[in-house]
């Protein structure tokens, strides 16, 4: 399965927050599941830290790419003529992976 990651739950993964719901974890754990982390995800993060709204450990392009690596978390890349397919989507598509 492909699993796309909201920004929350690449952080709460990477800190092993508890926030983060048995079945997110699950999915992520499970080796047979492809793993993305969004652009716009990695977009939030550096403007969140550069507000001093969100710390890290390190600077955040070595904190995520270096949890990327560690999790085996893929990128996909975004262009606005994806963003722009969102609104053809059944609104039951659009279910964040830590609300399930």
């Amino acid at each position: 399965m492909k699993v796309l990651i909201d920004t929350p739950t690449f952080l709460w993964w990477t800190t092993e927050d508890p926030q983060l719901s048995l079945r997110a974890k699950e999915v992520i754990a499970d080796g047979q599941n492809e793993v993305f982390l969004s652009a716009a995800s990695v977009w939030e993060i550096v403007i969140n830290t550069t507000k001093g709204k969100l710390f890290l450990p390190e600077a955040p392009g070595q904190y995520i790419t270096s949890r990327m690596s560690l999790y085996r978390f893929r990128s996909l890349p975004i262009q606005i003529s994806h963003t722009l397919r969102v609104y053809e989507l059944p609104l039951t598509t659009m279910i964040h992976l830590t609300v399930c």
